[in-house]
């Protein structure tokens, strides 16, 4: 181009450096349509069959996230009732621990109750076999004194004779009587 401009400048023909020459045209316009052909024979497919594959693991990928978020909700939801039935479950177990503690504690007061009723009983028994011992062991020393400050004050010996024993009965039988007839009033 540069030389067309000194040639219309040396012959003094006026030439517009902006409008190409006709040969520019048809050169460039070769270029061009080889280069089009090109890319639409090869590059143009390639590029398509590129993006094709790149969509459709793009599309593979959301709908693998789509399954996975799908199965984590399931799981989510099945974590949940899950929880939910363990909690029910701990509930039911602390109500049942409650009403067994209960009963445990209700049968503790209950054996001690007997026990105490049984070792109470065991006592009274065993106080009133003390209090016949000890009432049988009285009459027998208390006969056996009255009888020797009798026979000291009668002067004889009374310890033989069954007359004796019977004066003895009778007067711890009136002691006894003066005793009882002392608490009632």
């Amino acid at each position: 181009m540069i030389n067309g401009v000194i040639r219309a400048a040396t012959e003094g023909e006026t030439i517009n450096p902006l409008v190409p020459q006709w040969y520019d045209i048809v050169g460039s316009l070769i270029c061009f349509v080889v280069i089009l052909i090109f890319f639409w024979i090869y590059a143009l497919p390639r590029m398509k069959k590129m993006l094709d594959a790149r969509a459709e693991a793009i599309e593979g990928n959301i709908a693998k996230a789509d399954e996975a978020q799908n199965k984590a909700e399931a799981l989510l939801e099945e974590y949940t009732a899950q929880l939910a039935d363990a909690r029910a479950e701990a509930g039911r177990i602390r109500e049942q621990a409650r009403t067994d503690g209960a009963k445990i504690v209700a049968e503790a007061k209950d054996n001690a109750a007997v026990e105490a009723a049984r070792v109470t009983a065991n006592a009274q028994a065993q106080i009133e076999a003390e209090r016949q011992t000890a009432l049988v062991s009285l009459r027998s020393e208390v006969g056996s004194l009255a009888i020797d400050l009798a026979s000291g004050v009668v002067g004889e010996v009374l310890t033989e004779d069954k007359k004796a024993q019977a004066i003895v009965d009778r007067f711890l039988a009136d002691l006894e009587a003066s005793e009882k007839a002392g608490t009632t009033n």
